[in-house]
C-alpha cells in the first residue's frame, strides 16, 4: 500500500493548522522532523508544538526524532500525542530504544543516514515497524535526492520478502513525483515530501500526484 507523508518542515509554522487542513485530504501520515541542533546541525521543534498538532488534528503522527539522546524524550512524545518514532541506527542504544517505544505503545521505526551501512540497520528489521531510508543528508529540507537511498531500499524490501517480514520502507529526502517512481520501483511504499508538498499552489493535489507516481511504479503493478 503506498502512503505519503506530508513533511510539516516546509510547512508555514505562522500557519501550520491551516496548512495541515490544506494536505488532510492526502496525507496518510504527518511527517514531523524533530532536530536538536546536535545529532544535525539544524533545531526544529518539540513535544509541545506535537501536543498541539495532535489537538488539531487525528492524523497518525510519523515524528522523525534526529537526536543524539532520544531516550530521554520518547515518553514526552507520545505523552503529545506521537503515533511512531523513528530512532537513527547511528545512536547507540537501538536494542533499548525499541523497547522503550514499544513500552510506551508507539509505533517503532528506525532510520538509517545515506552514508551509513544498510548492515548496520539489517539486525533490526524484525522488531520495528517502519525502516526509514534517508535520501538526503538529515538536517535541512529542500535537498536533492541522493541516488544510495535505492540499493537500500531495494535490500529491505529483498529482505523483507525473504523473511515475512512486515515492516514499512519509508523514504525520507528530495522525494518527487520523478524521484518517487525509482524508490517505489525499488519497493518503497511510505514517501516523505516537503517543499514537493506544501511549496505547490495546491498541496494536497501535489500530494496525490506523488501518490499516483508511486501507485504506477509499485511492484508488480
Amino acid at each position: 500500500m503506498v502512503r505519503v507523508a506530508p513533511s510539516i518542515l516546509s510547512a508555514d509554522f505562522a500557519a501550520l493548522g491551516a496548512d495541515i487542513d490544506r494536505v488532510s485530504s492526502e496525507a496518510d501520515l504527518l511527517h514531523v522532523d524533530v532536530m536538536d541542533g546536535h545529532f544535525v546541525p539544524n533545531l526544529t521543534i518539540g513535544p509541545p508544538v506535537v501536543a498541539a498538532i495532535r489537538r488539531h488534528t487525528d492524523a497518525f503522527l510519523d515524528c522523525h526524532l534526529m537526536m543524539t539522546n532520544p531516550g530521554e524524550y520518547l515518553e514526552a512524545f507520545a505523552k503529545a500525542g506521537a503515533n511512531h518514532c523513528s530512532v537513527h541506527v547511528e545512536v547507540d542504544g537501538t536494542a533499548a530504544l525499541i523497547q522503550s517505544m514499544r513500552d510506551l505503545g508507539v509505533e517503532v521505526g528506525l532510520a538509517i543516514n545515506p552514508e551509513t551501512p544498510f548492515e548496520a540497520c539489517e539486525p533490526w528489521l524484525d522488531r520495528i515497524d517502519l525502516l526509514l531510508v534517508m535520501s538526503v543528508h538529515p538536517g535541512f529540507g529542500g535537498q536533492h535526492f541522493l541516488a544510495e537511498a535505492i540499493p537500500k531500499v531495494a535490500r529491505a524490501a529483498e529482505i523483507a520478502r525473504r523473511d515475512g517480514l512486515h515492516f514499512a520502507i519509508e523514504v525520507d529526502g528530495g522525494i518527487d513525483v520523478e524521484t518517487v517512481v525509482r524508490v517505489a520501483e525499488a519497493g518503497a511504499d511510505t514517501f516523505v515530501a516537503g517543499s514537493a508538498i506544501f511549496g505547490r499552489p495546491d498541496p494536497a493535489a501535489a500530494a496525490r500526484a506523488i501518490r499516483d507516481a508511486a501507485t504506477a511504479a509499485a511492484p508488480g503493478r
